[in-house]
């Protein structure tokens, strides 16, 4: 992506794009025509399956106020109890978190979370789930912008662990 692309993106998808492009990713973030706020919203604009969409979920730790964001599928809903036995220590609960804690603490709104590039460093998890596919797409920083990806790259451009975080089905 060459300087005139990359400063015509908004600035949170500018932030995304730096880091895959150091990061020597082969993908640049892709702007959508329609929003894609929703995994089914991005599935049905890409023409893929939903469970192709790596959706970024924000929790808050309530022992230290930590964002603790989980990556899953988006054909599965996170189990909080698992994330929570994962990254909670000695009985400590994790909440939801509110649009204005996820913009502080990562630098997104919700809607275009994505995996990397957070104004804080959050606590990461990353669904086991998302192994079923080839090839997966997550937000890039903004409703519209995605970027696309494997599982294992997600794995090497967050550092983040694989756990099973997903309600049984």
């Amino acid at each position: 992506m060459c300087g005139a692309e990359l400063q015509a993106l908004p600035e949170t998808v500018q932030r995304v794009a730096r880091v895959l492009q150091d990061a020597g990713h082969a993908h640049a973030p892709v702007m959508l025509d329609d929003a894609a706020r929703t995994a089914q919203q991005a599935a049905d604009a890409l023409g893929v399956a939903l469970g192709q969409i790596a959706k970024s979920i924000i929790f808050r730790r309530k022992s230290d106020d930590a964002a603790v964001l989980v990556i899953t599928s988006g054909d599965l809903r996170v189990d909080e109890k698992k994330v929570q036995a994962l990254v909670c220590a000695d009985g400590g609960k994790l909440g939801r978190a509110d649009a204005d804690f996820v913009k502080a603490r990562t630098g997104f709104s919700i809607g275009g979370v994505s995996p990397l590039a957070h104004a804080v460093a959050p606590v990461t998890l990353i669904d086991a789930q998302l192994s079923r596919f080839d090839e997966i797409w997550a937000a890039a920083g903004h409703p519209h912008a995605v970027f696309r990806l494997t599982p294992a790259q997600l794995q090497s451009l967050t550092g983040a662990p694989v756990h099973d975080v997903t309600v049984a089905a």
